[in-house]
């Protein structure tokens, strides 16, 4: 992976906060789509809907290569199936990255 950025299209509609790929500005190979909520309340089920299904929007990504990423700083919500997804950040996590 040599870019980490987020995307969108015109209309803002979906908004992915993370993005992995091989290169930008634009990529040849997307490996992670990812939600940053880094609100109060835990990342929920329909913030995980939200990202499942705007993921499938960005050129490139697809389920059965790509891996999806939560970042919280409230964890996760119980009806989070945290088996749905490959990564999940809290603050420490963000903050280890962050010091390197």
């Amino acid at each position: 992976m040599q870019a980490v950025g987020g995307w969108w299209n015109r209309q803002f509609n979906p908004e992915i906060d993370i993005i992995g790929a091989d290169r930008a500005p634009v990529a040849q190979t997307v490996y992670f789509a990812g939600s940053v909520k880094w609100l109060s309340s835990p990342f929920d089920a329909r913030d995980l809907a939200d990202l499942t299904a705007g993921a499938t929007k960005v050129p490139g990504f697809d389920h059965g290569r790509c891996g999806l990423v939560l970042v919280s700083l409230s964890g996760l919500s119980p009806q989070v199936d945290s088996t749905k997804v490959d990564v999940v950040w809290g603050p420490s996590e963000v903050l280890s990255a962050w010091r390197g």
